[in-house]
């Protein structure tokens, strides 16, 4: 969701060098895009880790600093960093510590939720960039990883000409946010019983249980390529290749927004007004209940959030969506020796 600030940033500053910070396991995400000459890998989750990150920036010795997260230790490593500009939201005690930056819009004395897409670049804005009217997101992958995407199809038997549909269960966000295991086994078997595809299962890093749960409890054929430990970079390659995607509210969406591949997005615990932006192929099935949204990790209560969403429904939205969006084009997939 950061990615058109990035553009915008990339477009409006051609000469500058341009380094990105970010952590280790994001990486792969924005890697193989054009916005960066050089990555810097970052743990500011220690104090030892803030201390390298200070040490590398003082021997970068950089000019501008432009910060997305709103944490008051991101603002204060730039600082401490010795960057001569600093620019961010003014929030979270750091005014101080920047050269200037937006105010989060309020609403009766509390910040209000707008899509991150606008809200990043609102900082563009402040710095009177030139910016786009419909900001998207984008992303890039490279051949190499879109052969090594390949390679892992066609090792599940999955060929150039099959369908494929991707079903995303988990959320590193907490189990607030995710669909119960029993809807998606349920709703892979409507899916094969309607069309001829493969349905693929994406789990991320402490997910296997799950995903091994749903497989167990499904009558449908599902391949699962948890054991092959599937990252963020080559989740990209993988998310391509799928007609259509069904994802708890999570990182794989946006992939699927960014790819311009059709998504049905079941959502619990997060308030809509974050991500409410492109949703031109996305249909959200969510419940307005008394105490959603909650923002909390794990539910306190019974899910029904979540647990209210019926396989049915998920699968009229499905069919709604490949109606509406037929025939994407997808990306060549090489398989190279």
């Amino acid at each position: 969701m950061a990615t058109p600030a990035l553009d915008c940033i990339r477009q409006n500053l051609p000469n500058a060098r341009l380094i990105g910070l970010i952590r280790r396991y994001a990486r792969g995400v924005i890697e193989d895009g054009p916005w960066f000459d050089d990555i810097v890998e970052i743990n500011d989750k220690s104090i030892g880790g803030m201390v390298e990150i200070v040490s590398r920036l003082r021997r970068l010795k950089p000019e501008l600093a432009i910060i997305l997260p709103n944490s008051f230790r991101s603002a204060l490593m730039a600082r401490l960093g010795g960057a001569r500009q600093i620019y961010g939201y003014r929030r979270n005690g750091r005014t101080a510590l920047l050269t200037g930056g937006p105010h989060p819009l309020r609403t009766d004395n509390r910040i209000t939720p707008r899509p991150m897409v606008e809200y990043y670049m609102e900082i563009c804005r402040w710095l009177n960039f030139d910016t786009p009217s419909q900001p998207k997101p984008r992303l890039f992958c490279s051949e190499e990883n879109l052969a090594k995407g390949a390679r892992l199809m066609a090792s599940y038997g999955i060929g150039p000409a099959d369908m494929v549909i991707g079903i995303n269960p988990g959320a590193r966000f907490g189990s607030s946010k995710c669909w119960p295991p029993e809807h998606f086994a349920r709703l892979a078997e409507m899916i094969s019983r309607q069309w001829d595809c493969k349905i693929m299962l994406f789990t991320g890093p402490g997910e296997k249980d799950l995903g091994d749960l749903i497989v167990r409890l499904s009558r449908a054929k599902i391949i699962s390529p948890g054991p092959d430990n599937i990252n963020l970079e080559l989740l990209k390659s993988l998310v391509q290749r799928c007609r259509l995607l069904i994802t708890n509210d999570t990182g794989p969406r946006h992939y699927a927004v960014a790819y311009d591949i059709p998504v049905v997005v079941l959502m619990g615990p997060t308030d809509p007004r974050y991500t409410d932006a492109n949703l031109e192929k996305t249909i959200i099935l969510r419940r307005d209940l008394v105490c959603s949204p909650c923002h909390h990790k794990e539910c306190a209560l019974h899910h029904d959030c979540m647990a209210q969403i019926l396989p049915q429904e998920v699968m009229g939205a499905i069919e709604q969506l490949l109606q509406e969006h037929p025939n994407p084009a997808k990306p060549e997939m090489k398989i190279e020796d």
